[in-house]
């Protein structure tokens, strides 16, 4: 089996919707937020299941590996706030006072 190249935990590659790459743990788990399953010719896929489109019988809920990875700072998977350059206002404060609108 596949193994992470950071932490070296056996990890299970999927394909995604778009065609990328994404790495799972390799057992299911009902607190997982990616559903996967094998197409025809054996390869493992995987989409965000929604509500239009929820999980399916053949599919089961795994956790993303960039999630649980021991290997990567927790930092590195929580969004930072963006850099803004010399001169440019920040408007997102003010956006979610006007309840979202630009």
């Amino acid at each position: 089996m596949p193994r992470c190249l950071d932490c070296r935990r056996e990890v299970l590659w999927t394909v995604t919707d778009a065609g990328k790459r994404l790495a799972v743990d390799p057992e299911p788990d009902e607190t997982g937020n990616t559903a996967v399953y094998r197409d025809g010719t054996g390869t493992r896929r995987s989409r965000r299941p929604s509500e239009e489109l929820p999980l399916m019988a053949w599919e089961k809920l795994y956790v993303p590996h960039v999630a649980t990875c021991p290997a990567r700072p927790r930092e590195a998977t929580q969004k930072r706030p963006a850099v803004l350059p010399p001169g440019v206002l920040d408007l997102a404060a003010y956006r979610q006072r006007a309840g979202g609108r630009p």
